[in-house]
């Protein structure tokens, strides 16, 4: 037996309205779900991106900090990501990775490190 890959992922944040705008409004990521003061749940691909009310989610899924998600982008995006975060207005930082990857770091409004990174980050092309 084998972990297969990852089904989800989660981030914390204590305003889901400003979260749901966000990750919608500034991700494009489509919501699935959501329950008022507990969580927001988005399909990413094969795989769900869950944003927790850290006030309101069950045990199992408390943590603490700030947390981090990556998404993928295609290589070619990577000048198009760039120029829409600057358009608007989200501090990107950006790392060059020996084996050619790329990815640009940024935050949500609720302090979670944010990546959107190409398969070489990881992967050989």
């Amino acid at each position: 037996m084998r972990v297969q890959k990852i089904l989800e992922t989660c981030v914390y944040a204590p305003d889901l309205d400003v979260a749901e705008k966000f990750y919608v409004g500034v991700l494009g990521l489509t919501l699935h779900s959501k329950q008022a003061g507990r969580h927001l749940f988005f399909r990413v691909g094969d795989a769900m991106f869950l944003v927790f009310d850290p006030k309101g989610t069950m045990p199992d899924h408390g943590t603490t900090g700030r947390g981090h998600a990556a998404f993928q982008m295609e290589e070619s995006e990577i000048d198009g990501w760039r120029k829409y975060l600057k358009e608007k207005g989200i501090a990107t930082r950006e790392v060059h990775w020996p084996n050619g990857g790329e990815s640009i770091y940024f935050d949500d409004p609720a302090n979670n490190s944010l990546e959107l990174a190409t398969t070489r980050v990881w992967y050989e092309s």
